[in-house]
């Protein structure tokens, strides 16, 4: 017979049962690795919390690591757990994250979506809460795309008689979402609003919601709008949802506007949990209606909120990190915090001035096929792949993407068609070729409605009728057409018009003496493309203002528009096909949430970085988005990050003198490495002349003499070291050497006249005419001893 003693029973007391032990929550692998605040947010699930998120400080992994916390804690259900990101891509990432910590599949998380696909489920199972006694929504309601949207407000505009030619129907869908984004339905939008669309914006706004819901049918801005109108009506239906939620969490909460924001504030009033991640000093997003004052405001919102601020980088080095921190402090709106690494130093944030957007282009690429040849000792032979060009703006990406296809080097357009390929740059090409060639009969295709000329399915099936049968081009078919009267009305008439014009810009194609460059701007404005896109108030319209204009520009380093479409043909042709390794060209918008070994950043010059329209549009707070915008930037470096700006950008169809971008005197010196090489601004002339103070940044950038700094001359001993990048020059284009040109020289330029030389860079000169200093190519002019006899020297043939 066994002894049970007191000791005996104490610990038979003290053992679980094995329904506890059944029920007791499981290990936590999940949590090994996680840096101590990572861990503090992964644990801290109970009441309102706010993940302050640096760039690069592994914010993805503690918000998966949280919902997987949740679950294996057993603090909620699947069912329970509201989590909210802005991109299906990143809610499928999220749900297979939370899976490989858990170490299988994740089910029954409904909740995990957009707030676009997480409102529509809510807003179908209340559809009827929508509307009024005669006429609500119902629960089979259609989601208009943008296409439908734009003819129903087309409709609209017409039954009021309103100019649409005038005020665009997709000038008013603008108009309306950024209403709704600011979640107001029409009775809320304020009186000084009230102005908008020649004063009948507000009620055509209330017309088009009352048609949608005759058509049973919303906007992607009603999912929102609509659940919040329920929810602030409704508290009973509030708080069904508020109870069902019992966890919230948010990702990237500094791009939410005001209708993500009262959406989330009413449904996290219930259990209060909710755990925003975000950071203030990546809100880039203004201009589509983000509110960085949203994550501004937390503690204020939820009174008793924790800060959790995650500041430990495992992305870039203590240079990049200490650049950009310096920067982004000069933000007055933000609620602070200090990056760190422990990583080494690695390279100094290069900056370097050049003499125009041209030069910079060329001195990038030689760049990166040193870094790609392994001929940069300290940073070792790189992937195309791991090398990125950000830019402000896509008219940028024109420069780079004509240098790379010249010299051969591949590359990507990350969230867009490459320069050449997109629509407006397509369709202004389809004009040229058809200028060039008139029995171009694709580039007419393109071309004959566009813009609207009233020609339809039918006078396009009559002018290819008669081109068919009488062996004509279509454009001679169309000639024959208005002659012989197989058209009437406005359609005939503008189509009378084309051909004529076509006939005239064909004539001066062909006269040598013309100027192509002129030819080309009087194309896009006299046929009233360039107006189309003026009169198109699309967010876009503006960028695409802007390539035309670098089309324009393009033009120049060619003899003839013949030449020019021979280059873009052969080099497009060549462009064609996947390759293993490419460079990638993006806008700084397009790159948030990417990071890349090496990274450009061109362009820094005030007015095109930080932007002047932005500026314009919303002084203190638009700067301070450029700010974060450049902060960005920086952060997506990982080792090398190299800055860069012109002294001459050709803006607006003229040369202009630039001042390097405010941001550069805002970097602290001590991270920078000043690379300009010497004789740039050879004659002090440019933006660098500009009486700057001797101790800034971008004047020890622009200053010749700084350029024996022991970064120069390391820069320039590698260079001397390693086996020169084999260059390959374009192939129309014809360079001309400015070396047997000097400063003072006098030459002839057949639009400006007799001038004399004033400041020469590579094949670049400044030369003083009488309208005043030009920045051109040396092809471009002539000794005046050589001008033609029939032009008198001095005259300016205006």
């Amino acid at each position: 017979m066994s002894q049970f003693d007191d000791h005996d029973a104490f610990e038979a007391a003290a053992r679980p049962s094995l329904s506890q032990r059944a029920m007791a929550p499981r290990p936590s692998p999940y949590l090994d690795g996680l840096n101590p605040a990572q861990r503090l947010a992964v644990e801290t699930l109970d009441g309102p919390v706010l993940l302050l998120a640096g760039a690069g400080t592994g914010k993805t992994r503690a918000l998966t690591t949280r919902i997987a916390h949740l679950l294996m804690q057993g603090r909620a259900t699947p069912g329970r757990i509201l989590a909210v990101t802005f991109t299906n891509k990143a809610a499928r990432e999220m749900k297979e994250r939370v899976a490989r910590l858990l170490g299988e599949t994740v089910e029954g998380m409904p909740w995990l979506g957009t707030f676009h696909s997480i409102s529509v489920k809510i807003l179908r199972r209340h559809a009827e809460l929508v509307g009024d006694d005669q006429l609500h929504l119902k629960p089979g309601f259609t989601i208009l795309d943008t296409d439908d949207q734009i003819r129903l407000l087309k409709q609209l505009i017409s039954a009021e008689n309103i100019d649409e030619k005038r005020w665009p129907a997709r000038q008013l869908a603008g108009l309306i979402d950024d209403w709704k984004n600011r979640a107001l339905t029409p009775s809320r939008v304020p009186s000084g609003e009230g102005h908008a669309y020649d004063g009948r914006g507000v009620a055509l706004y209330a017309a088009y919601q009352r048609r949608l819901l005759e058509l049973n049918a919303v906007d992607f801005g009603d999912l929102l709008l609509h659940c919040v109108m329920i929810f602030q009506a409704h508290p009973d239906v509030l708080a069904q949802w508020q109870d069902r939620f019992r966890y919230i969490l948010v990702d990237e909460y500094q791009d939410t506007n005001v209708a993500q924001y009262l959406w989330l504030r009413l449904l996290a009033q219930g259990h209060r949990n909710i755990c925003c991640v975000g950071d203030d000093d990546q809100s880039i997003y203004g201009w589509r209606g983000a509110e960085v004052g949203n994550i501004l405001r937390f503690e204020a919102d939820f009174p008793g909120a924790q800060v959790i601020r995650l500041e430990q980088n495992y992305r870039s080095t203590p240079h990049i990190l200490a650049a950009a921190s310096g920067l982004i402090a000069a933000n007055k709106g933000r609620l602070g915090k200090t990056l760190w690494t422990e990583a080494e130093d690695g390279e100094k944030v290069r900056l370097i001035g050049h003499w125009d957007s041209e030069a910079e282009a060329r001195w990038i690429g030689e760049e990166i096929e040193a870094f790609h040849g392994g001929h940069r000792h300290s940073i070792g032979k790189r992937s195309l792949n791991e090398i990125a060009i950000l830019v402000r703006a896509s008219h940028q990406m024109r420069a780079f993407e004509d240098r790379f296809l010249s010299i051969g080097l591949p590359y990507r357009v990350i969230g867009g068609p490459r320069f050449y390929e997109r629509q407006e740059i397509r369709d202004a090409m389809g004009y040229f070729r058809l200028a060039v060639s008139p029995t171009d009969d694709l580039a007419f295709e393109r071309i004959v409605n566009t813009p609207k000329r009233g020609l339809g399915p039918k006078a396009l099936q009559t002018i290819q009728r008669e081109a068919r049968e009488r062996g004509l081009s279509l454009l001679e078919g169309a000639a024959a057409v208005v002659a012989g009267g197989g058209l009437s009305g406005k359609a005939a008439a503008a189509l009378r018009r084309l051909v004529e014009q076509m006939g005239s810009f064909h004539a001066e194609a062909l006269d040598s003496r013309a100027s192509h460059v002129a030819l080309a701007e009087r194309i896009l404005d006299e046929t009233g493309y360039t107006t189309m896109w003026q009169n198109e108030k699309s967010p876009d319209a503006p960028g695409r203002l802007d390539n035309l204009k670098e089309l324009v520009k393009a033009l120049e380093q060619f003899d003839n528009l013949q030449g020019f479409l021979e280059h873009v043909a052969l080099v497009m042709d060549a462009a064609e096909g996947e390759q293993a390794e490419e460079v990638s060209i993006m806008t700084l918008h397009a790159a948030k949430g990417l990071e890349y070994p090496i990274v450009f950043l061109p362009g820094w010059e005030d007015g095109l970085f930080p932007s002047q329209r932005s500026m314009d549009e919303s002084g203190l707070k638009g700067l301070e988005e450029e700010r974060r915008l450049a902060y960005v930037g920086l952060t997506r470096a990982e080792e090398l990050a190299t800055i860069s700006f012109a002294g001459n950008r050709r803006l607006y169809g003229q040369w202009q003198s630039s001042l390097p971008s405010r941001f550069i005197d805002e970097l602290p010196e001590d991270h920078i490495e000043v690379l300009t090489p010497p004789g740039l601004y050879n004659g002090g002339y440019g933006a660098a002349a500009q009486p700057f103070a001797a101790s800034t940044m971008h004047d020890r950038a622009s200053r010749a003499d700084v350029y024996n700094s022991p970064g120069w001359k390391r820069m320039q001993d590698r260079a001397s070291a390693r086996p020169a990048p084999v260059h390959r020059t374009p192939i129309t284009i014809d360079a001309e050497p400015a070396a047997r040109f000097a400063v003072g020289d006098r030459v002839f330029h057949q639009k400006f006249g007799t001038g004399s030389i004033m400041g020469i860079a590579e094949d670049t000169l400044t030369v003083e005419f009488p309208a005043g200093f030009k920045t051109i190519k040396a092809a471009y002019v002539q000794p005046a001893a050589t001008a033609a006899p029939d032009v008198t020297p001095d005259d300016v043939p205006f």
